[in-house]
């Protein structure tokens, strides 16, 4: 280690517990790679997510981080990696994505997604760590960039993975300074849906309905679906048609509209 590495590390450690950590890590990793945006967030299973680095440098509308917020973050491919106790790493999201992911509502959303076209498709690339903390509960600190810039590359990547031991380290100690709270005595729960589904969704749907709208929400098709469930994909499309009728719609676009009335709309 040089004077200049022994210097940032300082500065890393110094920033642990204070709303500085974030902004240390970026510049920190700036000198390594570039990128346009980032964040960290605290995420825990059916607790609205704490944010715990604000790195999109002002390009993000309150109201968009607010639905975020308030329930966005159940789509989130990053968030439903973490709450299912996925591995600790770092990890691009179209690798976590479900199979029709970036055509979902969320993923072409600027009501929900703070960084993707009002046309079609995500116009950033999402890389991001996730730290396991605990059973369903994860920090998750990510890095975007525009893909004008190009995709984040493998050499990059590896880079990245190197200082994976630090990162993780600084974030997990920084959170259980700042945010013990959160993750100290979590329900152990079977639970498949969030509470905020079945308010979003009316209290109108079976537990198996909640789930499957769950599921086509968060960018599934039928086919990814009937794997998820081990059913075939009749049974899926009977569930959906059972799903349609209740919530009186016909299309998942509808879906997706009575999902971003509830989390844009008055609290």
């Amino acid at each position: 280690m040089n004077a200049c590495d022994a210097k940032m590390l300082s500065t890393l450690i110094g920033a642990v517990g204070s709303d500085r950590l974030g902004a240390s890590i970026d510049s920190a990793l700036r000198s390594t790679l570039g990128f346009d945006m980032s964040c960290g967030y605290l995420f825990r299973f059916n607790q609205p997510p704490i944010l715990i680095h604000n790195g999109y440098n002002n390009s993000v509308p309150e109201k968009t981080l607010n639905a975020y917020i308030r329930g966005g973050y159940l789509l989130d491919p990053f968030y439903v990696a973490c709450i299912n106790n996925h591995p600790a790493g770092l990890w691009r999201m179209s690798d976590l994505a479900p199979d029709s992911f970036f055509s979902s509502g969320f993923s072409i959303s600027r009501d929900l997604h703070p960084c993707v076209s009002s046309e079609h498709g995500t116009l950033i690339e999402e890389i991001g760590f996730i730290i396991p903390v605990q059973s369903r509960v994860a920090i998750v600190y990510s890095l975007m960039r525009s893909l004008k810039k190009g995709a984040f590359l493998t050499r990059e990547m590896k880079v990245l993975e190197t200082l994976a031991p630090v990162i993780n380290a600084l974030l997990e100690l920084h959170c259980r300074l700042n945010y013990s709270d959160f993750y100290t005595d979590t329900e152990n729960t079977d639970a498949r849906s969030e509470d905020a589904f079945v308010h979003i969704l009316q209290g109108r749907l079976t537990e198996t309905q909640r789930y499957i709208a769950k599921l086509i929400l968060q960018g599934h098709s039928s086919t990814s679906i009937a794997a998820v469930l081990k059913i075939s994909e009749g049974t899926v499309k009977v569930h959906k048609h059972n799903i349609y009728q209740r919530l009186e719609i016909s299309t998942n676009a509808e879906l997706f509209r009575l999902f971003i009335g509830y989390l844009t709309g008055p609290l």
